[in-house]
């Protein structure tokens, strides 16, 4: 097998979701004593343009990876819906069923929903083939056809003054091969980003120079949603990067210094670019993740509305994911405190841990990034939170001492807290790649044999939970806008005397291939028929909806030999990722 290169870490940066005001002559706001709700009770979509021209950057062409050489087509185009959200449900029963949309139309306090044609979407990042792009050069000839893919949860901005000054949905489409429920929508009054900036988008072949781009929503969605056929034209002025001294800028200086923590999910099948291929989509300006995917949502343009209308603090404020760590975000539960009195466990709701099956499965030896010496077999795994209740853990320790103790936190229907018991301990994990607070005996991983028997123990036992995937967001009491997504908010200083640590309802928590320890030892393991199995909650020290969910296994098949170790992962049903 073709070892598929490492992840490389995304940095977290702000979440690209400003809610912007604009002025009247982009999208017209209902006229005075009429709703945009009563002039259409229906969502209205439109694809609207935010700027006459872009100017895009070319890098170099990097031969180690051809498939990111050329030009991403950011044009600036979105999406609006006005008079009402236009909302998709997308879901699937098990990895035996295929993934099934539905669109959930809104009708005043009623909703009614239409089941959208079998086969439109294949997975959970977005409507396929959505736009029709083409590019001609200064004489008029095509030099460039292709489509994108739109996720309705790119980045927004509104685009009507009496829109609601924050979005309901969420903030990206999740990438996860395992999903099992997402929800997608543009909130009245805003206008979703068509660019998503996926790296599997074809790209333009563009040298430098002046072009014009041709944008159109794809005929099967007209049809479908009701949205004008108009095309958009967009000036494209493509110059080559010029590197300043010193190297690219904004490259992050300490990259490598962070968990393997959903650092891109590079395990899908597809090999992740280099740092510097990385910048290319979005300049050499930080990228934008908010923790659910491994796909940035494309940056919060939209520089006609900055032009046109003012921003107020109110529609910047309480950015999903941008909470401090060492605080709680509004709709949060209190931080607790040290417990006192006797432990109890109520009789309210509680979390409900899964694991998700492995993925990104690869082979690595002392030669490619894997220990010298060693033959590894190494995976990414995903603990996720079905509900109906939140996960809260936190730890504690006394001046002086190394380990927390750590419990678990129960609260009623309106917030306050009703119970505790201890659920371990916490420790903090000083290797390179972690530098945090762990939660131990949160999840173990196995390599069984083909008879379900235990071959190897993973030395992966302790983790820093945070909400780095978007799960099932169709889940009772799913929060659409987690926080804790990355790790610089949810794992704590080596200085800290107490850490907190959440996993939301509807969201779970991945650590990739390249974290220590997150591989087996399969040296003197036989070539055959394996099983990874992910093991949520293995002490059963945490309370929970039920424990008869928590086991995933995943088949891999082991071959070559010592020193050129292969896998095999064969499709999990109806997910055939690697």
């Amino acid at each position: 097998m073709t070892r598929t290169p490492r992840t490389r870490i995304w940095r977290s940066a702000l979440a690209a979701s400003a809610a912007i005001a604009v002025t009247a002559g982009v999208v017209a706001a209902a006229p005075e004593g009429r709703t945009a709700a009563a002039a259409a009770p229906n969502p209205k979509l439109s694809l609207v343009t935010a700027t006459a021209s872009v100017n895009l950057t070319r890098y170099p062409d990097d031969p180690d990876y051809p498939q990111y050489n050329g030009v991403l087509l950011d044009l600036g185009t979105y999406v609006g819906a006005q008079g009402s959200p236009f909302e998709l449900k997308v879901t699937r029963k098990s990895y035996k069923d295929p993934v099934i949309a539905q669109q959930i139309i809104h009708e005043g306090k009623k909703k009614r929903v239409k089941n959208l044609p079998k086969g439109l979407v294949k997975d959970f990042r977005g409507l396929p083939g959505f736009l029709d792009v083409s590019v001609s050069d200064a004489s008029g000839k095509t030099v460039f056809t292709g489509s994108q893919d739109f996720c309705p949860n790119n980045a927004s901005g509104r685009i009507s003054h009496d829109a609601p000054v924050k979005s309901r949905y969420p903030q990206s489409c999740p990438a996860n091969p395992f999903t099992l429920g997402s929800v997608w929508g543009v909130e009245k009054g805003w206008a979703a980003n068509t660019f998503s900036g996926h790296y599997d988008q074809k790209r333009a072949l563009l040298g430098a120079g002046s072009y014009t781009a041709k944008v159109t929503v794809a005929k099967k969605y007209r049809d479908l949603f009701g949205i004008a056929g108009k095309a958009k034209s967009v000036k494209v002025n493509v110059e080559e990067y010029k590197e300043e001294p010193g190297g690219p800028q904004g490259r992050s200086a300490n990259a490598g210094a962070h968990d393997h923590h959903a650092a891109g999910h590079a395990s899908h099948g597809e090999p992740q670019p280099p740092a510097s291929l990385a910048e290319a989509a979005n300049g050499t300006a930080p990228t934008y993740n908010v923790g659910h995917g491994p796909y940035p949502p494309a940056p919060p343009a939209l520089p006609w509305a900055l032009k046109k209308g003012a921003r107020s603090a109110a529609n910047v404020g309480d950015k999903a994911g941008q909470t401090d760590g060492s605080r709680m975000a509004a709709g949060d539960k209190p931080a607790a405190k040290r417990p006192t009195g006797k432990a109890k466990v109520p009789n309210v709701p509680k979390p409900d841990l899964r694991s998700l099956p492995a993925f990104g499965i690869i082979t690595t030896n002392g030669t490619d990034g894997g220990a010298p010496g060693r033959d590894e077999l190494a995976f990414s795994a995903n603990v996720w939170n079905a509900g109906p209740a939140k996960l809260i853990v936190e730890g504690f320790r006394a001046p002086g001492k190394e380990l927390m103790d750590a419990y678990q936190y129960f609260y009623d229907a309106k917030g306050k807290q009703v119970g505790y018991t201890p659920s371990g301990t916490m420790e903090w994990d000083p290797r390179e790649g972690h530098d945090h607070w762990h939660f131990t005996d949160f999840a173990s991983y196995q390599l069984l044999t083909a008879d379900k028997k235990k071959a190897v123990r993973s030395g992966k036992e302790a983790f820093c939970l945070a909400n780095t995937d978007a799960v099932d967001y169709t889940v009772k009491n799913a929060n659409w806008h987690p926080t804790g997504t990355n790790l610089s908010q949810a794992c704590g200083e080596e200085t800290a005397i107490s850490v907190q640590q959440q996993l939301d309802v509807g969201s779970g928590d991945t650590y990739t291939q390249g974290t220590p320890d997150q591989s087996f030892d399969i040296t003197d393991v036989p070539n055959g028929t394996y099983y990874i199995e992910v093991l949520a909650n293995p002490e059963k020290r945490l309370k929970e909806t039920s424990t008869s969910n928590n086991s995933a296994l995943r088949k891999v098949v082991l071959g070559g030999k010592k020193g050129a170790r292969t896998v095999t992962v064969p499709p999990h049903h109806l997910v055939d990722a690697n």
